[in-house]
């Protein structure tokens, strides 16, 4: 089954160029993971120091795959001050399963 996530944070006020920049060149590393399907990083309309990322794995050993990558803990620890929370915020997500929520009307 598939590993599907929203990963969320806010840079801190004056730090969202650099947060940006981090996390585009981290996101260029996890695309070419293996296991990995989605990385697709926004900010939110309202706000643009609110980051969200959406993340899609091929199973819980490609996710573990990329917690264990070697570049995501100094990715981390060069983030974690630059962010207001105390790291990442975390959603894991399952699909909807009835079928009948996607027919289209």
């Amino acid at each position: 089954m598939k590993k599907t996530l929203l990963a969320e944070f806010t840079a801190r006020e004056g730090a969202e160029d650099e947060v940006a920049r981090l996390i585009g060149d981290y996101a260029l590393k996890v695309r070419e993971e293996e296991g990995n399907i989605a990385f697709d990083v926004y900010t939110k309309a309202a706000d643009p120091r609110a980051f969200w990322i959406f993340e899609v794995y091929r199973d819980e050993d490609a996710f573990q795959a990329h917690l264990n990558a070697p570049y995501g803990g100094p990715f981390n620890a060069v983030l974690t001050p630059l962010i207001e929370e105390d790291a990442s915020v975390l959603t894991f997500l399952n699909p909807l399963r009835r079928r009948d929520s996607f027919t289209s009307r």
